[in-house]
Parts: structure tokens; sequence; C-alpha cells
């Protein structure tokens, strides 16, 4: 990752349980799922694996995605909350560090716009937050099969 220069003393994140980050913001919204999302969140629900790819997700250019009808995840409650979140997607987990947050002008910009938490609370290292952003990258390479 070579955005590591203007964090080099790290970045500060807390979340505040808005539900911002599970909504559109007039931008893409997909929620990618590795294998081990499929698996955990079916059977959170109660759900055989191949059940919740028909009823949940799609397919997008190789990778599974949940199916979005509105411009916020299927799983948030309208008091904002979600409702799978002790099994929620690494991708959801890991939220504001992805590789693409951390160039200076999204964080600062839309992510910073979108997220109450950003500049908040524990201070993670620069090392953290890239382990971080690799291990999310990396775990998007065990695609589900249909």
């Amino acid at each position: 990752m070579s955005h590591k220069a203007w964090y080099h003393k790290g970045l500060r994140f807390e979340c505040t349980q808005c539900g911002n980050c599970c909504t559109s913001h007039g931008e893409y919204a997909y929620v990618y799922l590795a294998e081990a999302d499929v698996v955990a969140i079916a059977g959170h629900l109660g759900l055989a694996r191949r059940e919740f790819l028909e009823r949940w997700c799609r397919q997008d250019e190789g990778y599974t995605i949940l199916h979005m009808d509105a411009p916020q995840c299927p799983f948030l409650t309208e008091d904002r909350r979600c409702s799978i979140y002790p099994v929620r997607p690494r991708q959801c987990a890991t939220w504001p560090f992805w590789e693409d947050n951390l160039e200076r002008e999204r964080w600062e910009g839309p992510v910073k716009d979108c997220c109450p938490g950003i500049g908040k609370g524990e201070l993670r290292s620069a090392e953290e937050v890239e382990r971080i952003a690799r291990e999310t990258e990396d775990w998007y390479a065990d695609t589900p099969e249909w």
C-alpha cells in the first residue's frame, strides 16, 4: 500500500453505530461476500447455504454480493442497527479501513462526510490499519461457488 505517508502516525476511528456505512450515499452500494461470510450468515438466519445465496445474493463480475433493492443493506433495521451483527460480513466489520478509503482525498472527503466516527476514539497505528486493509482484500479471494 502506498498511502501510508499521510497517516504514518495512525488513524482514529470509533464506531458510533449510526448505520451510515450501511447506506449508499449516491455511490455504489455493494457488500462483497466471501465463502466464510455466506456460511456464517446462512447459519445465523437458519438457512441452507444455497437458499441464502439464492434469496439474498447475486453475482457481479465474478463476486458474490448482497442483493440490494434499496439504497441500504437489507439487514439494516428501521432503528439503523445490523440484524446480523454477530456474523456481519468482513467488509462491514473492517469499515472504514478499506484500501480504497485509505487514499487521503477519500478519507478526508466522502468517508469522513459519511462517518461521524472518523477522527474519534482509539488511535490505530499505520501498521494495524494496513494489516486490516490487506486482510480484507485477501479475504475476498475466497469467492463462493454457486
